[in-house]
């Protein structure tokens, strides 16, 4: 197996364990854009990602629901992009 290929599946394994969410809401949200959208992601954007799931719970499940936005404009285009890639692809797409 290519070595690339073998460090991002234990990369997704990992961002796959970190999408568990304490709401199962975010756990489907998360995993989904883990499945559907990930792979799309620039380097800049991944680093982005990964600090999104360090982000609490509600402060997550009010940027996702927009009862909220997050403070920094790349995050907010992250949010951005992960609604619109889980909202348009369906499973399997």
């Amino acid at each position: 197996m290519d070595p690339l290929v073998a460090d991002d599946e234990q990369e997704i394994r990992r961002l796959r364990w970190q999408c568990r969410r304490g709401m199962l809401e975010l756990d489907h949200l998360l995993d989904r854009f883990l499945d559907l959208g990930y792979a799309d992601l620039t380097t800049a954007e991944r680093i982005g990602f990964v600090a999104l799931l360090g982000e609490q719970d509600q402060r997550l499940s009010d940027w996702f629901m927009a009862r909220a936005e997050p403070p920094d404009p790349g995050m907010r285009a992250l949010v951005a992009r992960i609604l619109e890639v889980v909202r348009e692809r369906p499973r399997g797409a």
